[in-house]
């Protein structure tokens, strides 16, 4: 496939942070701390309303505060999805929700409806508004609008490629955002009616029961046809005068209609030469252990691209620390092509990923080599483990030996949140976290 950079590419003045801004997902105040500490510039998180991910623990304005200082410290910033598309009955309540997001802090809203972009440009002018992906912007022209509309950044939808990225930042000054890893929607971005239709969850007001990643069988709508009658064993009619017919065997397994994940590790050069402003990955939902892994890998590679561009190489141990946290099969989505039957998971899938997080580094002593871990998942003597942190810590040893709060040796670590010291092989610092594999 042709390289993008080889067709015409953002040739402009740059309305960009020194390097882009990576974005990633904050479904509570822990993760949101992974996140920035994992080196995250910027955090999403979602409140008690207006947000897309209704099931997600979310945060309360005490939440917000806390978070906001925790990423002052680490000079990052907090942005909030407010990006429902709004029903009348949400109208009320909006412009006092808005008021106590900027008051805690909080740096931009995510926004997609017109009436929250509105209310929130005349009630909190200071507070950033950045157009939601939910809005589906593919075109520079669109873009334009929102950039007169006064929104000094545009998340565009899934869907953009890099080569009408590339047009976007030629022809319009904003920043501009795009998802560069995480899950994709199978059909348009939000746009989805099959939650609404199965469950009454509106994918639109953050709901979505991700009905395409339930199994399915296949039938055939037996009405009209020849005889129209149910062969032995098969299912009767749903309705009066309709068969269905069933296209598969007893031991065909079910299929999904999810799509794969989207990856764009190996195309990093690519991402920062079109001129995306903020690498945004996906997963509010998303356990601790992904969120810093992925974070963690993609930190390394933004920074080593920056340290000397040139000489820029892709890390086979970054692909194998992203494959330790991924749930799914991985893919570029649309910045190369448009996907096709292939981009999709139809065969039963294993969600789980490979690796556990087990405990969390509190505390390291450099003369005993000891380390104080705080138990996240069982773990015992003689297992495998490995090390991973944000300054580079990467190890794997066996345990050979552990003890209790007390000092009394202790052959596992089965109680959650227990302190645990340990001997490690080499140095660790606070926050690096340990994990174990299936």
């Amino acid at each position: 496939m042709e390289n993008i950079l080889s067709k015409p590419q953002y040739l402009g003045k740059r309305v960009r942070l020194e390097k882009p801004e990576l974005l990633a997902p904050a479904g509570n105040l822990e993760k949101l701390k992974f996140a920035i500490h994992y080196g995250a510039d910027a955090v999403y998180i979602g409140g008690q309303k207006y947000g897309l991910r209704s099931n997600a623990d979310n945060f309360t304005f005490e939440e917000m505060r806390e978070g906001v200082e925790f990423a002052k410290k680490y000079g990052a910033k907090v942005f909030v999805a407010t990006n429902i598309y709004v029903h009348n009955e949400d109208i009320e309540g909006i412009e006092t929700y808005l008021r106590s997001l900027y008051e805690a802090g909080i740096t931009a809203i995510i926004a997609a409806d017109p009436a929250i972009i509105e209310v929130a440009q005349q009630t909190v002018p200071l507070l950033e508004v950045h157009l939601s992906t939910q809005q589906s912007t593919l075109n520079w022209q669109a873009v334009k609008f929102w950039k007169d509309e006064g929104l000094p950044r545009v998340v565009l939808g899934r869907e953009a490629s890099l080569e009408e990225i590339a047009e976007i930042k030629n022809k319009v000054e904003i920043e501009i955002e795009a998802f560069i890893h995480g899950a994709m929607c199978s059909s348009i971005s939000g746009r989805c009616v099959l939650s609404n239709h199965f469950t009454d969850r509106d994918s639109n007001r953050g709901g979505c029961c991700q009905s395409c990643r339930w199994k399915y069988d296949l039938f055939e709508d037996g009405r009209g046809s020849e005889g129209n009658h149910a062969e032995a064993g098969q299912p009767e009619a749903l309705l009066p005068g309709i068969t269905q017919l069933p296209l598969f065997e007893e031991e065909d397994s079910a299929f999904t209609m999810g799509s794969k994940d989207l990856c764009m590790l190996e195309h990093i050069p690519d991402l920062i030469e079109v001129g995306i402003d903020s690498f945004k990955i996906e997963g509010r939902m998303k356990s601790i252990h992904y969120v810093a892994t992925v974070v963690n890998v993609y930190r390394q590679a933004i920074d080593a691209y920056f340290e000397d561009p040139e000489h820029y190489v892709l890390k086979p141990e970054w692909l194998d620390e992203l494959h330790k946290a991924a749930n799914r099969p991985l893919n570029t989505g649309f910045f190369y092509d448009t996907p096709d039957h292939e981009d999709h998971i139809y065969e039963p899938e294993n969600k789980a990923a490979p690796y556990d997080f087990a405990g969390l580094v509190l505390e390291y002593d450099e003369s005993t080599r000891i380390a104080v871990i705080q138990q996240r998942n069982y773990f015992k003597i003689g297992q495998e483990i490995e090390f991973f942190g944000p300054k580079g810590t990467f190890f794997k040893q066996r345990i050979t030996e552990m003890w209790d709060e007390e000092g009394q040796l202790i052959e596992t670590a089965r109680h959650p949140l227990q302190q645990i010291h340990m001997k490690v092989d080499q140095p660790v610092s606070y926050f690096d976290m340990m994990r174990k594999k299936h």
